[in-house]
């Protein structure tokens, strides 16, 4: 009984992170939902953290996972200056 229980527990920990990927944004829906977003804060309520942020100066980049791509904000100081899309990294 005890093998069992483990590997339905093993099934659900393999299983969940590939099940989480489905549920990401498109970098469509990203956008919509940044539409109105001038500031870090606001984008950290709407989007969370972001998957990766890179800094030149006082310049901040932060990158957020999309189902088909990525989408970045360019920060300068605490405002959200610039968005763009990319596609997915191969």
């Amino acid at each position: 009984m005890k093998t069992r229980s483990w590997k339905h527990l093993a099934t659900f920990v393999i299983a969940l992170p590939l099940l989480t990927g489905c549920f990401e944004d498109s970098k469509e829906e990203i956008l919509a939902k940044t539409e109105n977003v001038t500031d870090k804060a606001s984008l950290t309520n709407v989007l969370g953290k972001p998957d990766d942020i890179s800094k030149l100066g006082p310049l901040e980049t932060w990158t957020y996972e999309a189902s088909n791509g990525t989408v970045a904000f360019v920060i300068a100081g605490s405002t959200v200056t610039i968005r763009k899309t990319g596609d997915k990294a191969k």
